[in-house]
């Protein structure tokens, strides 16, 4: 028996999926519905780990932490912007307005 030495994942979604008639194909339909909420689950813990991060920024930067840890301020907040299991229904423009603070 031999191991790989890397684990590949199929990323994309099913090729026979028709959006126009998602009920056309059963199983392409729940492989595309796998795909959505494997992707939500990726964006979702890469806002756990920028999260994680950050915390660890303004306990150790201390009173400095608004110049110090602006950046991944800046990143969590595009990582969680649209993010989320009800959201995907609704406009972009309700998910709130990207809002950047002036140096």
């Amino acid at each position: 028996m031999v191991r790989k030495a890397k684990v590949e994942f199929d990323e994309q979604p099913p090729d026979n999926f028709d959006p126009k008639n998602p009920y056309g194909d059963p199983v392409a339909m729940l492989e595309y519905r796998e795909h959505l909420v494997r992707e939500k689950w990726i964006q979702i813990e890469t806002a756990k780990i920028i999260r994680e991060r950050l915390r660890w920024c303004y306990r150790i930067e201390g009173i400095n932490h608004h110049k110090k840890c602006r950046h991944l301020v800046e990143q969590y907040l595009e990582a969680t912007r649209g993010v989320g299991w009800g959201k995907d229904a609704r406009p972009p423009e309700f998910h709130g307005d990207l809002i950047l603070p002036l140096n």
